[in-house]
């Protein structure tokens, strides 16, 4: 396919090889003539559109100029440079609104020259609920939607875990669902234990366990000697009017919430709410470790990987980090950083720009902050050291598999596939990516199998996968754009899975790409795998060998995957029934009828009185399922409502 015409005014160079091509820095030039200088963000797109860069800039006109001289540029600039066929400018009021959208569009476009945090999961809170007269403490995850107090975030669900289990012991407050707590005839195990007061029957009053609730509030407010001072006295109140039993369980209390509340360089006591953040380079990679403080207590810390080029240093790639990290996240009042950021005075007011209040980016040298800053950057060392062992053994077994298969060179991308199936229902194919940082997990595939194909025919389902994998690679190579092709195809299954699978590449001109089936034996037994690739007979490895361990892994994983694609896919037809076919079934009146009957089997089998007996169906409703289950009835042949119903 020809290169995309080039807008009015933006130079075409002829290549060597005799074609045009478009200029990327008279692409910039020509969008350099209408630029504001105004701040903003601009994006580098390339010719299928998506973003090769996005930067930031106080004056957009002259940041962008700079990209007119390549020469001045390093050589990864440069490659930019050549590969941009558009822009786009989005203008801002200030350069700290250009920032937040900056490491917003990083983190979601992922652009291949900029730095990138990937970070997609959710961090767990703890949540207190306020819609309830006995509120509930709990762990949370997702949209804050439910009226309630929320403190985090926390960097696991273990440590959200273990102050959930903290603060039952300290404050008793209870951790069951709203509908268990309804339902509750006598206390359960954790009043036994003492770790709530039972409130489901009556074992507090609302008052008392609202003074708990205070307390709890105050604790996680970073207050804990208050209360501590509060407990005291309580105590010694019920000892001096000999409710010695009382004494007892305050005492016990207090000690809990002095275990919780040691102070040393895990659990900082000069600290309020902060995250302490430190970067740690090594073999052209950054590790960022980042522990929440929260109260003067650690909720947990997390190890982070940047994407970047080699050459980045610390302190950028920790600004960039600092950018995209709280853009989905509300920063805390203090940062402390191992490195002075960049622009850290912009970052900071950034921040405080998305937290509505001052936020503070500071570098302690010495006492307490240091030591807790230390002991972060101690971690970020020990999980880079951990990281770059890693991928020298998976390097070592990347190049015994080549030697193995007769590849040129260790391989930088396996793609292993797999199909799953029930007797030929709710078909589905997966593919997982693996190289020399192991699994690839952002690259997974699912592939729901459209057919037609016959049920159960594994063949005709693996040739529908790559066709579909191999042949949207090649119509985005036609197009101008680029796709990464694997070094080594691996396929689960035998000579058959190999021979459609062969078929396939050839077909599309990938003939090149070499291809190996992993078959089991007779009796299924793992280690005595049998491997079939062109060229060379089926043969085995011995059963100590580590690549066989490795490839084991590779088809273990593919086999895991797929088969939490099918179990999931499965799950959504057996939700979606019979009844969603019926005109005004809703969710509703669907979750009625299931409840009553027990099943859509059961709903089928009902007769029109039988179903106006299941709550919210009426005899219109009733009517409209019975005649949708038997379309031959007629309104006459059931027996009419009886008058006044």
């Amino acid at each position: 396919m020809s290169e995309p015409a080039p807008p009015d005014g933006i130079a075409v160079i002829a290549s060597p090889d005799g074609t045009a091509r478009v200029d990327g820095t008279a692409v910039i030039a020509a969008t350099l003539a209408t630029l504001p200088a105004s701040p903003g963000v601009y994006r580098m797109l390339d010719a299928k559109g998506d973003a090769l860069y996005v930067g930031k800039a106080r004056a957009l006109n002259k940041r962008v100029a700079a990209y007119t001289q390549p020469a001045r540029l390093p050589e990864r600039l440069r490659r930019m440079v050549s590969e941009t066929r558009s822009m786009e400018i989005i203008t801002t009021h200030t350069e700290a609104e250009a920032l937040l959208l900056e490491a917003n569009l990083i983190k979601r476009l992922k652009p291949r020259f900029n730095i990138v945090l990937r970070d997609d999961k959710s961090y767990p809170w703890l949540m207190l609920t306020e819609d309830h007269p006995y509120p509930q403490i709990a762990k949370h995850r997702g949209a804050q939607t439910r009226k309630g107090s929320y403190w985090g975030p926390f960097a696991s669900a273990w440590a959200v875990n273990q102050t959930v289990t903290a603060m039952q012991r300290v404050f008793l407050l209870r951790s069951c669902a709203d509908t268990v707590f309804a339902s509750r005839t006598r206390p359960c195990l954790l009043f036994q234990i003492r770790r709530c007061s039972a409130p489901c029957v009556g074992r507090i009053s609302q008052e008392d366990y609202a003074v708990l609730v205070g307390q709890a509030k105050a604790f996680l407010e970073g207050k804990s000697a208050t209360v501590q001072r509060d407990l005291a006295t309580e105590m010694e109140a019920a000892a001096a009017t000999l409710e010695f039993e009382r004494a007892a369980a305050l005492r016990d209390r207090i000690r809990g919430l002095t275990h919780v509340q040691g102070g040393d360089v895990i659990n900082p006591t000069s600290l309020g709410d902060a995250d302490v953040i430190a970067a740690w380079q090594e073999a052209g990679q950054t590790c960022v470790q980042v522990f929440f403080i929260r109260g003067g207590r650690n909720n947990g810390n997390r190890a982070f990987f940047p994407s970047h080029a080699r050459g980045e240093d610390a302190p950028v790639v920790l600004g960039a980090f600092v950018a995209q990290f709280y853009d989905d996240k509300p920063p805390p009042p203090v940062l402390l950083v191992n490195h002075a950021l960049p622009e850290q005075a912009l970052v900071a007011e950034a921040l405080g720009l998305k937290a509505g209040r001052k936020v503070e980016i500071a570098v302690p040298q010495r006492g307490e902050k240091r030591a807790v800053l230390d002991h972060a950057e101690m971690n970020a060392r020990e999980a880079l050291e951990r990281k770059l062992a890693e991928a020298a053994g998976q390097a070592k077994l990347l190049e015994a598999t080549a030697t193995l298969f007769g590849l040129p060179a260790p391989p930088e991308r396996i793609e292993v596939y797999d199909n799953s199936h029930i007797m030929g229902t709710h078909p589905y194919g997966a593919m997982v990516v693996a190289g020399p940082e192991g699994f690839r997990r952002a690259a997974y595939r699912k592939f729901s199998i459209r057919g037609p194909i016959t049920p159960g025919d594994d063949f005709a389902m693996m040739r529908e996968v790559l066709e579909r994998r191999f042949g949207r690679a090649q119509r985005e190579i036609a197009e101008g754009g680029t796709a990464e092709l694997p070094d080594l195809v691996l396929i689960d299954g035998g000579t058959g899975q190999l021979s459609a699978a062969r078929e396939v590449m050839a077909g599309l001109g990938l003939s090149e790409i070499p291809l190996v089936a992993i078959a089991k034996g007779p009796d299924r037994d793992a280690g005595r795998e049998w491997f079939h690739k062109d060229g060379q007979s089926a043969f085995q490895l011995p059963p100590r060998d580590p690549v066989l361990y490795f490839l084991q892994r590779l088809r273990d994983e593919v086999h895991r995957f797929v088969i939490a694609t099918h179990r999931a896919g499965r799950s959504r037809a057996l939700v979606t029934s019979e009844l969603d076919e019926i005109p005004g079934i809703g969710a509703a009146r669907k979750r009625a009828l299931l409840n009553h009957f027990g099943s859509a089997r059961g709903v089928k089998m009902a007769g029109q009185a039988d179903l106006e007996a299941a709550p919210g169906i009426s005899h219109e409703i009733a009517w409209r399922v019975y005649a949708h289950f038997h379309p031959g009835a007629r309104a006459a042949d059931v027996s009419p409502r009886p008058a006044g119903d």
